[in-house]
């Protein structure tokens, strides 16, 4: 399986191999955690769609701190461990294979690609899921108020989301005329098709042609948008998927390069020097997630833990890169923004 995975490194236990250097070993949890206290310690596995960057490191904090605040105290009744794939779809299945070994009491699985990895390999271990865009699309509940199985969690967007990103970039950036749509097609929610018939359902009202833009690997990000920006009034709009996020800075470079106005899912984009972004707060979904994860420590069954949505989106506008593009934001556009970066 090659390398090892990247771990926290706040986890008291220190690396570990792979399956295949752990061998039968693979079902017994670090001895460490059972030596301190071991009818009390309750072990909790992550499993990380992104990398171990700022963001992700942010994300995982929060659902530390929730869980601290909840009472539960890492060393002394909790052993929190987890692994990062870095939007590699081979590391997820390698590192959801040595995590359901080790039979953790709940997993924390950050996006689809993860989620789908657990739950075709355990059906009995409660799973609680972030960052997913359609759980039931993707098979992964029966519904959301009774998910039904051994997963449930809290989903980031409706679909229809994708008229609100047009409607920001025409906001933010009147002058575009083509709008790329940024997905990879293997791990962005239903393959990317469902955001990409809501844009277009629309695109006409806004004036846009919308283009579908696969990338599913550095390359081609880079050649698809180096392509796509040399012809003028062309704009972009990032789907939210793992592999996106995970080359949040290699996105915004080649979109800085290519002096495309830009629409991101994620608050993480805008802080790389992305020009907008518009969607959920991420690191509030991971302490959301917290409170799931201690219910079922508790004792309750993820079949009686709804899947929640979110009620709340916030707007960051990136004044610099506004003022790097030749933009003005409208005063009353700015005014609706949760956050401004100068």
């Amino acid at each position: 399986m090659g390398r090892r995975p990247q771990r926290d490194k706040e986890s008291p236990v220190g690396r570990r191999e792979l399956l295949a250097a752990l061998g039968g070993a693979a079902a017994a949890w670090p001895l460490a955690a059972h030596a301190q206290q071991p009818e009390r310690m309750r072990r909790i596995g992550v499993l990380m769609a992104i990398a171990e960057n700022e963001e992700g490191r942010s994300r995982l904090a929060a659902f530390r701190e929730e869980l601290h605040a909840l009472g539960r105290v890492e060393g002394r009744d909790i052993d929190v461990q987890a692994w990062w794939s870095a939007g590699d779809l081979a590391k997820v299945q390698a590192f959801a294979d040595e995590l359901v070994k080790l039979k953790p009491d709940v997993i924390l699985a950050n996006a689809t690609t993860a989620t789908k990895a657990l739950q075709a390999r355990t059906n009995d271990i409660p799973i609680v899921f972030v960052l997913v865009s359609d759980p039931v699309g993707d098979g992964l509940v029966a519904s959301l108020a009774k998910p039904g199985g051994n997963i449930t969690g809290f989903t980031t967007y409706e679909f229809t989301l994708a008229s609100k990103w047009l409607e920001i970039l025409k906001e933010g950036a009147p002058g575009v005329r083509r709008v790329a749509m940024l997905f990879n097609p293997k791990t962005a929610p239903a393959g990317g098709s469902a955001y990409l018939r809501q844009a277009e359902a629309v695109a006409t009202s806004f004036a846009f042609q919308v283009f579908a833009t696969p990338a599913g690997t550095a390359d081609e990000i880079e050649g698809s948008l180096d392509q796509f920006g040399q012809v003028p009034g062309s704009g972009l709009i990032v789907l939210p998927d793992a592999f996106t996020s995970a080359h949040a800075k290699l996105i915004v470079n080649c979109v800085a390069r290519n002096m495309l106005p830009a629409v991101y899912p994620f608050r993480l984009f805008a802080t790389a020097g992305g020009l907008i972004s518009y969607g959920i707060n991420s690191v509030a979904q991971f302490r959301q997630a917290a409170l799931y994860v201690n219910r079922i420590l508790r004792g309750e069954k993820t079949t009686d833990l709804p899947v929640q949505a979110p009620n709340k989106f916030e707007m960051v506008i990136n004044l610099k890169t506004a003022k790097a593009l030749g933009l003005t934001i409208p005063e009353t556009f700015l005014a609706r923004a949760d956050e401004v970066i100068e």
